[in-house]
């Protein structure tokens, strides 16, 4: 079988009968030197066949292009079958931007409401939200950081610290924050002990930046709601954020082209850069005029701050889920993925906002 030359011939057999392939050639040499009167010697070597003259070396760039041909066709297959699967669980069209819009749409405004409503009736409301993102938050990320990576975040000194430094930002304000704060990073190095010295660094390192990222960047928003005026601050902190997300999607959407970060975010273009910019430099000029009563060129600079920290913030954790693997923190959020994925650009613009406004319309 194959193409393997039998030992000999089998009794009854002619020598040359059923010649086995790739010794053609030394066969009809032997016949032709026998017929001219010439035996071939008994152990005379067999004439070497050249690769390329083997039918199956010969065949082997072909059938390598086919085989990779065949497996680009069936990933192709699959994606769209990945694709349409999303499409029929979500029930709707999945935009161009990757995700389901109108469930998108959908989670966006009723999480809108939410925060409005606190705002709106009793700002004390809106701690609690934001303690109850930051929980949420905190958990996915922890989870996300365990399961991909295998990194054991010290979770139980983190939540309570993270609340901690929240509700203690409110009387106490930035004091009530540094102090949770370094209390929570002793209580990490403590809680950790259980566990050995293996990995000790690493669980450590990621737990302090897990209860920095979330925790300690959310307690901005806070801040930001204290003072007599905080409603509108924090208004002014979303609706500019808000506008640089809304305007940076339709113009990448419409316009984009030229990619910004391709090895990053692929998704993100400078013409969503540049629309994210504008949206975000007139949301900023009306939200601190309107709201606050400042200078309208005020809310330039503080539109433009905002726009780089909310694009940097998605940045930071596409880089993250880049590292880890992972395409969302989580799937709460239809449309979004988890509640992180929808934090990223909020928590590094309420520091941002935080300082500027303090800085541009003193309370």
């Amino acid at each position: 079988m194959g193409n393997a030359a039998p030992d000999g011939p089998a009794p009854g057999q002619s020598a040359s009968a059923e010649e086995p392939e790739g010794q053609d050639e030394a066969s009809a040499t032997s016949r032709a030197g026998a017929t001219n009167g010439h035996r071939p010697a008994a152990d005379a070597p067999a004439a070497p066949t050249p690769a390329a003259a083997t039918p199956a070396a010969a065949a082997t760039p072909a059938a390598d292009e086919q085989a990779a041909a065949d497996e680009r066709t069936a990933a192709d297959e699959q994606a769209a079958d990945e694709r349409a699967a999303d499409e029929r669980e979500q029930g709707g069209k999945v935009s161009k931007a990757g995700r389901d819009l109108r469930a998108a749409i959908a989670v966006g405004a009723a999480l809108g409401a939410v925060v409005l409503v606190s705002l709106l009736t009793v700002r004390e409301l809106f701690i609690g939200v934001v303690a109850i993102a930051v929980v949420v938050s905190t958990i996915e990320l922890a989870g996300a950081l365990r399961r991909a990576a295998g990194i054991d975040v010290a979770l139980v000194p983190v939540l309570v610290g993270g609340q901690a430094m929240l509700w203690l930002s409110w009387p106490f304000h930035t004091t009530g924050i540094f102090v949770a704060f370094v209390l929570t990073v002793l209580g990490c190095l403590v809680w950790r002990f259980r566990g050995g010295s293996e990995n000790y660094l690493r669980d450590i390192t990621a737990s302090i930046f897990t209860l920095t990222y979330v925790a300690l960047f959310a307690s901005f928003a806070v801040l930001l709601v204290e003072p007599h005026d905080g409603t509108a601050r924090v208004l002014c902190f979303l609706i500019v954020v808000v506008c640089s997300d809304t305007g940076g999607y339709v113009a990448g959407v419409l316009f984009g082209r030229h990619q910004m970060a391709p090895s990053i975010s692929p998704k993100k273009s400078w013409e969503g850069l540049a629309g994210s910019l504008v949206a975000g430099i007139v949301g900023g000029a009306l939200s601190v005029y309107l709201l606050l009563h400042g200078h309208w060129y005020l809310g330039v600079p503080f539109g433009v701050a905002l726009v780089i920290t909310a694009t940097g913030g998605d940045l930071v954790e596409s880089l993250i889920k880049r590292d880890l693997g992972i395409k969302d923190m989580g799937n709460l959020l239809p449309g979004h993925g988890g509640l992180m994925d929808r934090m990223d650009s909020l928590l590094p613009s309420a520091v941002t906002a935080w300082m500027l406004l303090t800085l541009f319309v003193p309370a």
